[in-house]
């Protein structure tokens, strides 16, 4: 009979009214698996914030990249035009009294464009002197001289341009080399 007695009895733990061990230990369970989901909500939910921020920045980035360099196709065309001009003008220089006012006109013409040019983010690369940059400059020979410093540009074939900070055309130079 103390069996019986014992397991009638409540445990000195648990209230009077209170649901057995058992459903205690089951309900503490779901508590916890239900906080754990709600952490990993709150997580994912996190993580889809940060990726639709860093999706927003990089569309406003694009965007941005697209009107600064739109109209880069145009631009790279016009400078076969500002070559042909400066071809001119060093024709016209060599020319006659009665070509001045041509040269003159050229030489206007030329400013504009390269004025215009500058407007838009072009601007021209000319490095003599400077040092060989193959990110600027397509080396088409070299030449030995005392003059400039080896590996250096000793003289420039064709003017190099850029659009803001993105390469447009090479500049074609000479590269000095040690005599």
């Amino acid at each position: 009979m103390s069996e019986q007695t014992e397991t009638r009895a409540p445990d000195a733990e648990q209230a009077p009214d209170a649901p057995p061990i058992s459903e205690v230990d089951a309900l503490k369970a779901q508590v916890a698996a239900a906080e754990l989901q709600a952490h990993a909500a709150r997580e994912a939910q996190l993580r889809a914030l940060a990726d639709l921020e860093n999706t927003r920045r990089r569309l406003e980035r694009d965007a941005q990249n697209s009107l600064k360099y739109a109209n880069e196709k145009l631009l790279g065309e016009l400078l076969s035009v500002c070559d042909s001009l400066e071809l001119g003008l060093k024709a016209a220089t060599g020319a006659d009294a009665s070509a001045k006012p041509l040269a003159e006109g050229m030489q206007l013409t030329h400013r504009q464009l390269m004025a215009v040019l500058e407007k838009h983010g072009v601007r021209q690369l000319d490095p003599v002197g400077q040092p060989f940059n193959p990110d600027f400059h397509q080396a088409m020979s070299m030449a030995p001289s005392a003059e400039v410093a080896p590996n250096h540009v000793l003289s420039v074939m064709q003017k190099g341009y850029t659009l803001h900070e993105r390469l447009l055309r090479p500049a074609m130079v000479v590269v000095a080399k040690a005599t």
